[in-house]
């Protein structure tokens, strides 16, 4: 098992490079089980997860070969709808495969997911849609089983306690674009990743209108065809560099990184007193002054994203006063507030809230990942504090960033990777 080495004081400065959207990767690769004919997807990234859809991908029959960050996919065999336990218990994401099948092939066998422990994330409005298209769904040992012989067009209301759900508007879309008639689906997410499973499926001949809004408008066609799309770059990955930048007093350039999509963390990233600008094909942030505290909330799209809550909070931790984040999305993610408390942190947690009194300077620590954004804050934490940190754990990172000990190199960072 690997651990990251971060020695830390150094300041970011340079360009780094935004890889694929890992989270409209997912559900784009399973919409590729709603066609026999080849799909080829670009700027796909090299990580953890997207091997794990691939290997879902081969248990249903297709084959998928990758050329550098290309990957074509191609149907061999479309009987086979059986996504096992095994592979879909290690990844959340993964669920997406489900709509498409029963969509597609009109049935379906696929394992409740897994995932990062970041607190209950169920499935009902994932079943709920399906159901409301007409789709038989049974739970049995531990599989999601889905007959959908009579999937007819319907209007869906996808509201759940915390707000949309990516997921599950991404499955029932994908269910939808085969049905019989018309579908509406209301309180869809908004959010850049299913704007482009929405591109995605429109080359593939699938007729939507309204991506980017809660409501979607679904007109059935009868068969879609392959197509060639390239991801959009990952907005999380861009904003954890951006947080890095500001957390380091650093200066950095990152190509591909959409301004656009990240509104809301560049508004209290400048609220903090972090010179952000939109510069070319990519965003420019630097350090110019002393950073002021702030209150966040998380919220779906276009609001503040519950996947950068961690890393803004390391930037708070060494951040003069004090902060509150609120947790909106999923009110249990804070396992990261005792490993970075154990770097020197003043963090205490009341209810959904977080409430953080900055210190001024954090303490190398042997540390823990728990799940992938958690990891990502202690590796922000481990670019700022005194000393060495050793964080172990991070198969997790894997799972979301590309080579990120790689491209921190490049900008600055004392950082290395090392078996344990």
């Amino acid at each position: 098992m690997d651990k990251l080495i971060i020695k830390g004081g150094k300041k970011l400065k340079g360009r780094v490079d935004i890889s694929g959207a890992k989270n409209a990767a997912l559900p784009i690769l399973a919409a590729t089980l709603l066609t026999d004919e080849r799909c080829i997807v670009k700027n796909v990234p090299m990580l953890t997860d997207i091997t794990t859809m691939i290997k879902i991908l081969g248990e249903l029959g297709k084959s998928v070969k990758r050329v550098g960050s290309t990957l074509v996919v191609k149907t061999q065999d479309k009987s086979r709808c059986v996504a096992p336990y095994e592979l879909v218990s290690t990844m959340r994401g993964s669920i997406c495969v489900l709509g498409p099948l029963v969509g597609k092939r009109k049935k379906a066998k696929v394992s409740f997911p897994g995932g990062c422990v970041i607190g209950p994330r169920p499935i009902d409005l994932h079943l709920k849609g399906l159901r409301d298209l007409g789709i038989g769904i049974n739970v049995k040992g531990g599989y999601i089983i889905g007959n959908g012989k009579e999937i007819k067009g319907t209007r869906i209301y996808l509201g759940g306690h915390f707000g949309s759900s990516v997921l599950a508007t991404a499955n029932v879309l994908m269910a939808s674009v085969l049905a019989k008639g018309k579908t509406v689906i209301e309180n869809a997410a908004c959010e850049p990743e299913i704007a482009d499973l929405v591109r995605f499926l429109k080359k593939m001949g699938a007729k939507i209108h309204g991506a980017g809004s809660p409501r979607l408008e679904i007109s059935g066609v009868r068969y879609l065809k392959g197509c060639t799309h390239a991801l959009i770059p990952d907005r999380i990955e861009a904003g954890t560099y951006m947080l890095a930048t500001a957390i380091t007093k650093g200066d950095v350039y990152l190509r591909g990184g959409q301004f656009d999509n990240l509104l809301a963390l560049i508004d209290k990233m400048r609220e903090a007193g972090v010179s952000i600008e939109k510069k070319g094909k990519g965003i420019r942030v630097r350090h110019v002054k002393g950073i002021k505290p702030i209150d966040v909330t998380t919220l779906p799209y276009p609001g503040f994203p519950t996947d950068l809550q961690a890393q803004m909070m390391a930037l708070m931790a060494i951040t003069q006063g004090i902060s509150v984040i609120t947790e909106k999305i999923y009110p249990e993610r804070f396992i990261h507030i005792s490993e970075l408390n154990r770097m020197g942190a003043r963090i205490v947690l009341e209810g959904p809230n977080a409430i953080i009194k900055g210190v001024e300077h954090l303490s190398g620590a042997p540390v823990m990942a728990s799940d992938l954004r958690a990891s990502a804050s202690l590796v922000l934490a481990g670019l700022v504090a005194k000393g060495t940190t050793e964080i172990s754990r991070i198969y997790h990172l894997d799972r979301g960033y590309e080579n990120l000990e790689i491209k921190l190199q490049k900008i600055g960072a004392d950082i290395k990777r090392v078996k344990e």
